[in-house]
């Protein structure tokens, strides 16, 4: 009975829990389908703000923007990421520590801060703002997210494996390719999926490293937000999450997949 009673209430506590979490984003996309314009309450269903998001030539190149900067910056961080966790997993020196202290520090960091320093980075070193510093600052505190999830993905390595291969007459360059890299391969492409994400929906970096032709989709809704709260920005908004979600959903599969073959 009683433990009827506590299964109980660990589901209504779960339950919960949920409703905090998801009832926000709910409300977001539901409201993207409302007639009414501003949205404070529900008149009907349309799909017509959609059609308007679409027709948006600020919108479409906003979401140019975020999808060059994404992938460019995804790109940058996975390799660099993945070469730092590889390299720290297989050698020891002094000081190790504190480079993967240094590497973690982007995470920990407020934003703001790590905005304002690139801003002050780039105006010394004399660069112009636009795509190009925006794809430096989004590695720059993706590469650590790539490093973690690499470097979990190394920690149950067996390295006898490796020693094997190379008595067997394998060079340093085959056993990387040939057992090493398809092992970690999986790391990699969930620690990519999260790097995606990360700059594709990043808010603060955009504001402060971003030039006037260089606008993102989160700086174009932030922006449209000064004219109030709308339907529109709603349906932009959900087709983030979508984005975002989907991203999540197939990273989350590959360390599934990937663990279920180690």
């Amino acid at each position: 009975m009683k433990t009827k009673f506590f299964k109980g209430i660990s589901n209504i506590y779960i339950g919960i829990i949920f409703i905090f979490l998801y009832l926000p984003i709910f409300v977001v996309v539901a409201y993207s389908f409302n007639q009414a314009v501003t949205g404070t309450g529900w008149t009907g269903f349309t799909i017509d703000w959609y059609k308007k998001l679409f027709e948006d030539l600020n919108v479409i190149v906003a979401f140019k923007n975020s999808l060059v900067i994404a992938v460019a910056s995804t790109v940058v961080s996975s390799i660099i990421g993945t070469i730092g966790a590889v390299g720290l997993y297989k050698y020891n020196f002094k000081g190790k520590s504190v480079v993967e202290g240094l590497l973690n520090i982007t995470i920990v960091i407020p934003e703001i801060i790590m905005g304002i320093a690139l801003l002050m980075y780039f105006s010394q070193m004399g660069f112009s703002l636009g795509i190009g510093t925006l794809v430096l600052s989004h590695a720059t505190f993706s590469i650590p997210f790539v490093f973690i999830v690499v470097k979990s993905r190394l920690a149950g390595f067996d390295s006898n494996i490796e020693d094997a291969a190379m008595d067997l007459g394998a060079n340093r360059f085959k056993v990387f390719t040939s057992i090493i890299f398809p092992l970690i391969l999986p790391g990699i492409l969930s620690g990519a999926m999260i790097a995606f994400v990360l700059s594709f929906d990043d808010v603060i970096i955009n504001f402060f490293v971003s030039g006037p032709e260089s606008t993102t989709l989160p700086i174009k809704i932030f922006s449209m937000l000064k004219f109030g709260l709308s339907p529109e920005i709603n349906a932009l908004c959900t087709l983030m999450l979508l984005i975002t979600f989907g991203i999540l959903i197939f990273a989350q599969s590959i360390k599934i997949i990937g663990a279920k073959k180690v």
